[in-house]
């Protein structure tokens, strides 16, 4: 696959040191939303299963509408790391937790405007949205965790410390899904036991995030200096950066929630359908995104060494190793995806009507891997202001297809769901040239 040669071999040995363990904790996320999708699934009434689709959706907004406190922190501390600027990466993590604990306390106090605007748009049953509501004001106060889990998942990943967010998510995830199966089979709390368990897994995450890093970084705290944390133009970059990548990502939540609500809209069936499948979706997002969150970690730290040989080659071997995981993810999905159905519902109604779908999830393997890579790449160069232009040009493509293909029904949803990806990649492959690869940057030869 790769040119045989000692600094190729190095650069593929530091990719797959931070995508494997990326991986392992990125595929216990998404296993914990199919766990909770396979308890609210078996229950009698549908609308349980609905109520979470809904309450998840809304909390993809929410919480990644922030997730520049991740993403920026990342690049930015990435390209400090390369630097050898230690003081200067730390001041990046007081930065930025600073601005999530604020907003996480914020969205508590605005909690009632939030489930307003948020009920308005989703277009669900009254009956679902009940249950959604309720599930919402109980997951709420995990706010100020789940953001600060953000900034520090973000600061251990320039740091190039991929394992430190695995333990945690995976603890977390383990945790969280003891409680949800607590909370659901044992005292009946069905949708609320969702959120609550959820709501102490992350406050328990953070209390293990704080002891590794004391663990391995306390040498590097030196208090909380308000001086050297007010710098302007530091300031000025970290939210230029978290703007751009706020915008960036609205936009693609917004597209995911349009893409549930007109769901919703065809009915309650067609809405559990597309909770269900996107399920897999998830699943091969948090897989392929191990080699693109190396791609940050290593695109940033060579950017900040002034590497550009190899940062090249780190996007070029990301790319490779994604999509032979994205081609594997097809042949699993296309062989087994109707068992593999099984494990979310026994619904015999459900099983039926998603079969047709599956056909998307194949075809999104491939072309999903591509859209995040280049995520990857952009966000470890810092290049936010292209990120959020290729996106905008994305979603408008999104509306137009949509309502072009609206009278296909749920094939136009999936079809329209598609056609937003390919536009992602194909948008970061044309800005790729001027944005990434012609840094103006010496050429240096071997690993930093």
């Amino acid at each position: 696959m790769f040119k045989r040669n000692p600094r190729n071999s190095n650069l593929n040995k530091q990719i797959l040191s931070l995508a494997i363990p990326n991986i392992i904790s990125n595929l216990s996320v998404p296993m914990l939303s199919a766990v909770d999708t396979a308890l609210m699934g078996r229950l009698e009434n549908e609308q349980y299963l609905g109520a979470i689709a809904i309450g998840g959706i809304i909390f993809s907004f929410v919480y990644w509408g922030f997730s520049f406190l991740r993403m920026g922190v990342t690049g930015l501390t990435a390209q400090a790391y390369g630097a050898e600027d230690s003081t200067e990466s730390v001041l990046i993590l007081k930065r930025a937790l600073i601005v999530g604990m604020l907003v996480g306390l914020l969205l508590i106090v605005v909690q009632p405007l939030i489930a307003a605007f948020s009920f308005y748009l989703m277009d669900a049953g009254p009956d679902v949205e009940r249950l959604a509501r309720s599930y919402f004001h109980i997951r709420i106060y995990a706010a100020p965790a789940t953001l600060s889990l953000h900034v520090f998942h973000g600061w251990f990943l320039g740091m190039q410390n991929a394992k430190y967010p695995m333990f945690v998510t995976i603890a977390v995830n383990l945790v969280n899904l003891a409680l949800n199966l607590f909370f659901v089979k044992v005292l009946m709390l069905m949708s609320d036991g969702v959120a609550l368990g959820t709501v102490i897994a992350q406050y328990f995450g953070l209390l293990c995030t704080i002891g590794l890093f004391l663990k391995r970084y306390r040498h590097l705290w030196n208090g909380w200096h308000l001086n050297e944390m007010l710098n302007l133009p530091a300031l000025k970059r970290f939210f230029g950066i978290s703007s751009d990548i706020f915008i960036r990502t609205l936009s693609v939540l917004f597209c995911h929630a349009f893409f549930t609500s007109k769901a919703a809209a065809l009915s309650d069936t067609a809405l559990a359908i597309n909770a269900i499948l996107l399920q897999f979706i998830h699943i091969l997002a948090y897989g392929t995104d191990g080699f693109a969150f190396a791609s940050e970690c290593l695109v940033g730290r060579y950017k900040g060494a002034r590497n550009i040989a190899n940062l090249k080659s780190t996007v070029r071997y990301s790319f490779c190793w994604a999509l032979v995981l994205s081609a594997a993810f097809s042949l699993v999905f296309a062989l087994f995806g109707t068992h593999l159905l099984l494990f979310f519902t026994d619904k015999a109604d459900l099983l039926t009507g998603a079969r047709p779908y599956l056909i998307w999830i194949v075809i999104a393997a491939p072309i999903n891997s591509v859209a995040y890579i280049w995520d990857g790449v952009f966000v470890g160069a810092t290049a936010s202001t292209a990120m959020r232009n290729s996106m905008l040009v994305s979603t408008a493509i999104f509306l137009l297809t949509y309502f072009l293909l609206s009278s296909l029904g749920n094939h136009g949803l999936w079809m329209t769901l598609t056609l937003f990806s390919i536009a992602r990649g194909a948008t970061l492959t044309f800005l790729a040239p001027k944005h990434i690869f012609s840094l103006d940057l010496p050429q240096k030869r071997g690993l930093k």
